[in-house]
C-alpha cells in the first residue's frame, strides 16, 4: 500500500512538477522593465527582418499559446508576451523565433516532429481502440495470430505520440540555447547581468512540453503493464 502511494506521488511530481516550475519562472520574470528596447512582439518582428526569415509573420494570438506554426510560418505570441516588455516576454518571443530559424535551415528533428504531429492524436485514439479490442477478437475468432497482429499494431500506434514527445525536448532545447540565447547575447538585447535570468527562462521554455512527454511515456508503460496481466 505504501509502495503504491509513493508511486502515485512520484508520478504526480514527474508529470506536474516541471509544469509548476515553468509557470513559476515565467511569472517571476514577467515584471515590466522600461530599459528594454521593445516588447516581445516588436523584438520578434525585428528579428524576422534582421535574420532574413522570409515569409514568417508574427501574430498576437488571444486564444492560442506561444508557438511557431511551420505550415503557415506564423510565430504566435500571447498578448502578455506580444505586448510585454519583460525578460520573460523577450525570451519567449526569441525562443519561438528560434523555431522559425530551425524551420528555415530544415533542422532535421523539427522536420520529423512536424511529420509526426499530424498523426499523434489519431494514433492515440486508434491505439486505445485496438488494444482494447484485441483480446475480444482473439476470444471470438480463436486466432491467436490475429490477436498478436492487433497487439503489435496497437503498440506501434501508441509509440507514435511517445516518439513525438521524445523528439520534442531536443527541439525545444535547441531553440532555446543554440538559437535564442546566442541571439539575445550577441545582439546585446539584454544586459550582461541578466544573462543568468535569460538562461533560466529559456530553460523553462524548453521544458514547457516535458509534462506532456512524461504523460505520454507513462501511458505507454501503463498499457504494457496492463497487457502483461
Amino acid at each position: 500500500m505504501i509502495f503504491i502511494f509513493c508511486s502515485i506521488i512520484l508520478v504526480i511530481i514527474l508529470v506536474f512538477g516541471p509544469q509548476i516550475w515553468v509557470r513559476h519562472v515565467l511569472k517571476k520574470y514577467n515584471t515590466p522593465i522600461e530599459q528594454l528596447p521593445g516588447t516581445g512582439g516588436e523584438l520578434a518582428i525585428h528579428l524576422i527582418d534582421t535574420l532574413g526569415l522570409k515569409g514568417v509573420t508574427v501574430k498576437n494570438s488571444i486564444n492560442e499559446s506561444n508557438h511557431y506554426d511551420p505550415e503557415n510560418k506564423i510565430v504566435s505570441l500571447t498578448p502578455e508576451i506580444y505586448n510585454g516588455k519583460s525578460f520573460t516576454a523577450i525570451s519567449i518571443a526569441t525562443h519561438e523565433i528560434g523555431h522559425a530559424i530551425q524551420h528555415m535551415v530544415k533542422y532535421k528533428p523539427l522536420m520529423i516532429r512536424c511529420q509526426l504531429a499530424q498523426y499523434v492524436r489519431g494514433a492515440e485514439k486508434a491505439a486505445s481502440i485496438v488494444l482494447i479490442a484485441f483480446p475480444i477478437i482473439v476470444l471470438v475468432t480463436h486466432l491467436p495470430a490475429a490477436g498478436m497482429m492487433m497487439l503489435i499494431l496497437g503498440l506501434g500506434l501508441l509509440f507514435v505520440p511517445v516518439g513525438f514527445h521524445l523528439i520534442t525536448l531536443p527541439v525545444e532545447l535547441d531553440a532555446s540555447f543554440k538559437r535564442a540565447l546566442p541571439i539575445l547575447i550577441n545582439g546585446n538585447y539584454v544586459p550582461e547581468s541578466a544573462i543568468p535570468i535569460i538562461y533560466r527562462i529559456l530553460f523553462a521554455a524548453a521544458l514547457t512540453y516535458l509534462s506532456a512527454s512524461l504523460a505520454s511515456i507513462l501511458n505507454f508503460y501503463r498499457w504494457i503493464t496492463i497487457l502483461k496481466r
